[in-house]
């Protein structure tokens, strides 16, 4: 694979202000969508895998990444000499062994993806990922979901095989029934051993196809399952549910056989018409008066789990910040709630009675400040200055 040009923050779709976090997860979609076991003979799909292998290397490693956000990809290779990040020049074992940090050390051929084989040589089907929204309530308190997904599993006419009842798969002329062949790519600058086209790894071509799947082996089926959310979580932090992935694919065990892949629910938390947050704490602006403000105000002040008093001190200045413990959200991992940050906003009427406009202008004459004069007196002199011309 030759040297990756496109920005390594382009590829993984992330800003340049991106954490580890951020970047993992992008790199963790990306590489399950253009994966190869699940992109046979997809040249396009291949380079974008390959692509995002490239910048997942450089922009999880704080030092690479130092250099590269300085110096771009020349500075990597003049650090690292002319062959720095040329995948060209790498095993694809070598890149899939990458996946240990994003798949929990089963990221090899098939560990994680479905491809072959996972730990102990056991074959492990496909993960999946789907999303929920929660509310900040929501968040506040922990929920359980009903989540819908489809997944692909064993079809039960052919149990698998793909194959037609009484009728038998012959050997892949392709492969000649080793269910793989080397494929070379960006002008014969790699080469890498992929999942025979073909026949999809199986090694064997089925002829008469079975009624039910037309000869894939699988069978789309829709699937709903509760799955509990713990209070606390994040926008885009995810929920592993063991299992309820994919079966292991039919090139490498027909019938299923194997270790389940996983489902990943990525959380997405909504906007709040009032609170914004900020890690465990939340966040309001609330409008007081200018009287409130001044003399001091005991507030019934909103929260998540409904009001609170909040003491406006006496002589408070807009944008004044005050703390209401506890009123937070939960921290995912303690527990323990962070705090209601409330960001004070004096308003100033917009209409006023005779009596208040009266009380402001002797307030205002009481500080001998200027102020503009009461509109009907104005206008009045204004129209007795013009008579007088």
């Amino acid at each position: 694979m030759p040297s990756v040009t496109r920005d390594y923050y382009e590829v993984l779709s992330v800003e340049r202000t991106a954490d580890g976090e951020e970047i993992k997860r992008s790199y963790r979609r990306l590489a399950l969508k253009y994966h190869p076991d699940r992109n046979p003979g997809d040249t396009e799909a291949e380079v974008k895998f390959k692509e995002a292998a490239a910048a997942y290397e450089v922009l999880s490693d704080p030092e690479k990444r130092k250099l590269y956000d300085q110096f771009g990809h020349d500075g990597l290779r003049q650090a690292r000499g002319p062959a720095a990040h040329d995948f060209s020049r790498m095993n694809v074992e070598d890149i899939f062994s990458m996946f240990n940090d994003i798949f929990g050390g089963q990221g090899g051929p098939g560990g994680g993806f479905g491809g072959q084989q996972g730990r102990r040589g056991v074959a492990r089907g496909y993960d999946l990922e789907t999303e929920v929204e929660l509310s900040l309530e929501e968040v506040s308190v922990g929920v359980e979901r009903e989540v819908h997904f489809t997944r692909l599993d064993v079809c039960d006419t052919c149990t698998g095989t793909g194959a037609k009842k009484g009728s038998n798969p012959i050997k892949c002329p392709t492969c000649a029934g080793q269910g793989k062949v080397q494929q070379t790519g960006f002008g014969g600058m790699f080469r890498m051993v992929t999942a025979c086209p073909a026949c999809r790894g199986r090694g064997q071509i089925v002829k008469d196809f079975c009624d039910a799947c037309k000869g894939k082996g699988r069978m789309p089926r829709k699937r709903t399952i509760n799955v509990k959310i713990p209070a606390g979580v994040s926008d885009g932090q995810a929920v592993r549910v063991a299992g309820e992935g994919e079966p292991p694919p039919p090139e490498v065990s027909p019938a299923g056989e194997g270790i389940r892949g996983d489902l990943h629910v990525a959380i997405r938390v909504a906007t709040h018409s009032l609170f914004q947050r900020d890690e465990d704490n939340l966040v309001l602006e609330m409008p007081i008066s200018f009287a409130q403000a001044s003399l001091g105000a005991e507030i019934d002040t909103p929260t998540l789990s409904g009001n609170a008093k909040l003491t406006v001190p006496r002589g408070t200045q807009p944008g004044s910040v005050f703390s209401i413990k506890g009123k937070g959200l939960p921290n995912l991992r303690s527990g323990r709630a962070g705090d209601l940050l409330v960001a004070v906003k004096v308003e100033v009427p917009r209409k006023l009675t005779k009596a208040q406009e009266k009380l402001l202008r002797d307030y205002a004459a009481s500080e001998d400040q200027a102020v503009l004069p009461e509109t009907q007196g104005f206008w009045k002199k204004v129209k007795e200055m013009v008579k007088g011309d």
